[in-house]
């Protein structure tokens, strides 16, 4: 029989965790892109690349909210509260 003790492992739920905020990160940015497309904003690929590279939940959280009232995708990266 197999060894599985790995996965229960502190060092696999440690790997497990990292992937759920990479998963939450990555879909946060997808949703601020798909906010300001829905709103008519352009987006460079810049601002895009930017977006889709945050792995910072707070970060992107705050962009989020920017997202809703901005006039222009830059306005997004504004300083934080």
């Amino acid at each position: 029989m197999a060894d599985l003790s790995f996965y229960i492992s502190p060092l696999s739920e440690e790997i497990r965790e990292e992937g759920r905020v990479q998963g939450r990160a990555q879909a946060r940015g997808e949703n601020i892109l798909i906010l300001l497309d829905a709103r008519g904003i352009d987006v460079t690929d810049a601002v895009r690349e930017k977006i889709s590279a945050c792995t910072d939940l707070e970060v992107s959280r705050e962009w989020l909210i920017r997202a809703v009232h901005a006039a222009t995708a830059e306005e997004i990266f504004g300083p934080t509260r």
